[in-house]
């Protein structure tokens, strides 16, 4: 193997392992979600908290790493910003929350395999990414949405039984047992019509996360500081969450946040999720799409 190929194989390694990273946060993510929504948490606080703690995070550093690279803001920057922040924040985080609550964490998250799917779909329209069916890598991309669709099927419709391997007795909810025993009578009695509706939901929020993919590759080509477009997405979703939360939740004692299972889902949903994750995925869109334009004639 020569030294090109060495560096070819490096630079496609590079977004697997961001992707990897990615992955193991998005499900601490999802267990703290599920967690939260079963302790009675509404879901738009839960989200508008989440980018409050983003934007809290992610602002400090952007102002800092990047004060002397950071390009000039533009409308067309601001206009793609605000896309950024409703198609890869605010809007899949709100159904993706519904979905979690009305299915399960397992399905929730495995849903997310549609995400390739549809973004290589969007790709080829848009002229970022080439089909190439006639070579090996084009088809294993067909093929591997083709699974990824076929999964996702077979997880909306199909519901097997529970498998109960052992118990931690760990409650991080605190709550008695005559309330978990009423709980799980409520989520059984609501699964069984809820099931298709909350996998629906979690179909249309990985396709907002697509479109969101299809955008941002967009913006960094003129706007490529990971930082400051992390910040500049975390401002505009956290606006828009917070505006919808504020217009449809009027019982204060929602917000109210203690030393609990809500204080530890939005610090970390927004730290680790919406702060260090999206830079991580920006760089990975950098990195990814940067390779494949190459290709597009």
């Amino acid at each position: 193997m020569g030294n090109q190929q060495i560096r070819e194989a490096l630079h496609g390694l590079k977004p697997a392992l961001l992707m990897v990273v990615v992955q193991f946060v998005f499900t601490g993510v999802n267990v703290l979600y599920k967690l939260a929504a079963n302790d009675g948490m509404n879901l738009k606080v839960i989200v508008a908290y989440r980018l409050v703690f983003a934007t809290a995070f992610i602002l400090p550093l952007a102002l800092f790493i990047e004060r002397k690279s950071r390009r000039k803001l533009t409308w067309t920057i601001l206009f793609q910003a605000f896309l950024c922040g409703l198609f890869g924040a605010s809007l899949p985080q709100n159904l993706y929350l519904e979905s979690l609550v009305l299915t399960s964490a397992t399905l929730a998250s495995a849903m997310t395999n549609l995400i390739p799917a549809i973004t290589f779909f969007l790709a080829v329209i848009f002229r970022l990414e080439k089909l190439n069916f006639g070579t090996p890598g084009g088809k294993a991309k067909v093929l591997g949405s083709l699974l990824g669709v076929g999964g996702a099927l077979i997880l909306t419709f199909y519901k097997g039984v529970d498998i109960n391997i052992w118990s931690t007795h760990v409650d991080l909810l605190h709550r008695d047992h005559q309330h978990n025993n009423m709980a799980s009578s409520h989520d059984a009695a609501a699964g069984s019509g809820n099931h298709v509706l909350g996998c629906l939901l979690a179909v249309a929020s990985s396709a907002c996360f697509s479109v969101w993919f299809i955008i941002q590759a967009k913006m960094s080509e003129k706007y490529p500081c990971y930082y400051s477009s992390t910040a500049l997405m975390s401002i505009m979703a956290t606006i828009q969450t917070l505006i919808f939360a504020l217009c449809t939740v009027r019982d204060w004692s929602q917000w109210k946040l203690g030393w609990n299972i809500r204080l530890l889902t939005v610090a970390y949903s927004g730290t680790m999720a919406s702060g260090s994750e999206i830079t991580f995925l920006l760089l990975c869109i950098k990195l990814v799409f940067s390779k494949s334009l190459e290709n597009v004639p």
